[in-house]
């Protein structure tokens, strides 16, 4: 229907569509009370009696007495909406800032016209906004949900890096970077919004647009034009929360993968083959958490209980007599230099192995050498350390300060690692 001057076709065409969808081999199943066909003709007549009743497509016949089927005005726009769905289409925040600030600066002589365009792409962008930081709050809650460093990699850098950071998040920060056009945006739309003149013109327009008395359009201008502004004016509030989520994101992806691959025999060690064993159990019976408390091993392995109090009385302290206050002497103890020392030293090591990224910059700077580019499989990988390290760097190559950037390449396997190969470019 879409290569049609409307969206409908003649109705035998889509029949034999119908029927010969019907004739595959995996075909989907009708399973209706009201169905009783069984030759593939019946099912697709019974396909577009269904979609009449239900409301999605109309039937009319033309002057030559050929019936054509024909979408209804709602499904296709909902057609239209699950197709962006199944495509995975991004928002184009670029076009949407691009349209707004060319209105801003045109000069024409339906200024009504144009600012209902302004307020409709304004509309559009703080939507996509939205849209994009509710996503990376679904990847952090679908972060839990993976059990192994490879899915968690997996979902960190050839999902959430591919679908968010490179297509919407990495662009918002740069070419879309709303902060490039927002002053003269503002600036323009308040010296309107004092313009007797424009205020006038614009009321007539909006009157005829919408058929309503020239006051009420008057105060609609005024409205349109404040919540334009204040849109532009809080949109810092919904790009600071976007960027923190974003951290947060990659942070806990870190963490995690950490966690999974650092393994010892203190006690946290122990807690955590345990939490590991216990996850898997519930994973694998697909219990909800409620439901930990069935699983068997644990009867032998510890046992927790709640300890309550009989009534209000039993937190009553009773009231002792006065005594004699006898004061005691006050031992000038000297700090023990040797455990202070060490205890700094403690501290110095662990600053030292902090991955920060200037550490990362310097690190890079110094493997690259004299070349311009290496992959990240030519880089130092003997233990866990060094594979964390590749994680940090690939992680890093997405900040604009830093002294390098990553191309993200195949997946490889190397030094008993297996993980998607990038190369990195000195800047």
């Amino acid at each position: 229907m879409d290569r049609q001057l409307s969206f409908g076709i003649e109705r035998e065409i889509l029949t034999d569509e119908l029927q010969y969808y019907f004739e595959q081999y995996n075909a989907a199943e009708l399973e209706d009370e009201e169905f009783t066909e069984k030759d593939s003709r019946g099912k697709a007549n019974f396909i577009i009696r269904k979609l009449e009743q239900c409301g999605w497509i109309e039937i009319e016949t033309d002057k030559s007495y050929v019936q054509r089927v024909i979408f209804t005005e709602y499904s296709i726009k909902i057609v239209k909406a699950l197709l962006e769905i199944s495509d995975g289409k991004q928002v184009e925040y670029q076009g949407y800032i691009y349209t707004i600030y060319s209105l801003v600066r045109s000069r024409t002589d339906n200024p009504g016209v144009v600012l209902l365009q302004i307020l409709e792409n304004t509309d559009l962008l703080i939507t996509g906004l939205k849209s994009l930081n509710s996503s990376i709050k679904h990847y952090i809650d679908e972060l839990t949900k993976h059990s192994t460093v490879a899915e968690i990699m997996d979902a960190l850098f050839n999902d959430y890096i591919t679908n968010v950071v490179d297509k919407a998040y990495h662009r918002l920060l740069t070419s879309d970077n709303v902060s490039k056009f927002r002053p003269e945006i503002v600036e323009r739309l308040e010296t309107r919004s004092k313009n007797p003149s424009y205020i006038a013109t614009v009321a007539k327009e909006l009157s005829a647009l919408k058929e309503i008395e020239e006051e009420e359009s008057r105060e609609l201008a005024y409205m349109y034009l404040h919540d334009i502004i204040e849109a532009f004016r809080n949109m810092d509030d919904i790009l600071n929360e976007i960027n923190q989520k974003n951290t947060q994101y990659q942070k806990a992806a870190i963490n995690r993968a950490k966690f999974l691959l650092t393994g010892s025999e203190d006690i946290r060690g122990q807690l955590k083959e345990l939490l590991i064993g216990i996850n898997e159990v519930v994973n694998k019976e697909h219990m909800d958490l409620g439901g930990i408390y069935e699983i068997e091993f644990l009867e032998g392995l510890l046992r927790l209980y709640s300890s309550s109090f009989l009534d209000d009385s039993s937190f009553y302290s009773p009231v002792e007599g006065r005594k004699e206050f006898i004061p005691k002497e006050i031992y000038n103890y000297e700090p023990d230099l040797e455990l202070r020392q060490e205890k700094m030293r403690k501290i110095a090591e662990k600053m030292q192995r902090m991955l920060t990224p200037d550490k990362i910059n310097q690190y890079i700077i110094a493997e690259l050498g004299s070349h311009n580019c290496m992959h990240a499989s030519e880089l130092p990988l003997q233990n866990v350390e060094d594979f964390i390290k590749i994680i940090y760097i690939r992680l890093y190559g997405q900040r604009k300060n830093m002294k390098y950037k990553v191309v993200q390449k195949e997946e490889i396997e190397t030094g008993g690692f297996r993980f998607r190969d990038y190369e990195i470019w000195r800047k």
